[in-house]
């Protein structure tokens, strides 16, 4: 029997992203379309090669009181514990209790967005501020029954936060430090991946509050106090297979399951009151 050479096999799936991804940037030369298509591009890569319990989407995040993110490039849910998802005038609204990772993508890793008449920022700070327009939402947690018996509610997850790109026109390592160490709280970033320079993860030093109490604050605290240690990247020949095994890592090792919704709070939104029995 012969044995699969991994790095092959690996090395032929990411050739396949970057001739599509060039394709797009070649042929597509509307700036909104581009944008569409660099983001379809990952959108289907994901959906194709993450297991099936994870969703991925263009999709806008809400909360129980309404509010509401930005709009961001690819967001990977759960629609196990957080059953409803509206698609309205082709806008996705998720539910903020299902995320798992929301991802900005830009072409590359350099350059800047107006945001204002009088405020431009580069495109790790635009990023950090979709991230935290995520992570500040209110999320609840509520109990479930597993085999048959009651589960208290559980802390809040983390959400993962990145950026993807093509290329990197970024010279010095130094600088994309920089730019990742600036970026603190909730619009902090835990990993990224630029397909022609290669993946990387942001290693902090923080322990979360996993106690049931107060749920929200403990998860934003976690963000707010926890302290940026350094950033390890990898060799570009493997950026998009290094990128997805950390990313499912951290998927399934180290958050698991999203807590489960607390359908009560979206019900009072409505003024509706749900029957606790059967």
């Amino acid at each position: 029997m012969s044995n699969a050479n991994l790095k092959e096999l690996f090395g032929g799936l990411q050739n396949q992203m970057i001739a599509q991804l060039n394709t797009n940037r070649e042929f597509i030369t509307h700036p909104g379309s581009v944008g569409d298509a660099l983001e379809n591009v990952w959108i289907e890569w994901l959906r194709k090669y993450l297991p099936n319990r994870y969703c991925v989407d263009k999709a806008i995040v809400i909360d129980s009181n309404g509010a509401t993110s930005d709009q961001i490039d690819v967001v990977i849910y759960d629609q196990h514990f957080t059953p409803f998802v509206f698609n309205q005038n082709g806008f996705i609204y998720i539910p903020a209790e299902g995320v798992y990772a929301v991802f900005e993508v830009k072409p590359d890793f350099q350059g800047s967005v107006k945001v204002s008449n009088k405020e431009t920022i580069n495109y790790f700070e635009y990023a950090g501020r979709k991230i935290e327009s995520v992570r500040k939402l209110k999320r609840t947690s509520a109990r479930i029954i597993n085999a048959g018996e009651y589960k208290d509610p559980r802390a809040l997850t983390k959400i993962i936060g990145g950026i993807l790109t093509s290329t990197n026109s970024i010279k010095q390592e130094k600088t994309l430090i920089n730019h990742l160490k600036s970026l603190t709280g909730l619009k902090s970033m835990e990993m990224g991946c630029s397909i022609s320079y290669g993946s990387f993860y942001v290693d902090y030093e923080g322990i979360q509050d996993l106690s049931p109490e107060n749920v929200q604050e403990s998860i934003e605290k976690y963000y707010l106090v926890r302290k940026f240690q350094n950033v390890e990247f990898s060799e570009k020949e493997i950026s998009l297979v290094s990128f997805f095994l950390q990313l499912t890592h951290y998927l399934q090792q180290v958050i698991g399951t999203v807590a489960s919704i607390d359908l009560d709070s979206y019900a009072n939104a409505i003024g509706f009151k749900i029957d606790k029995r059967i």
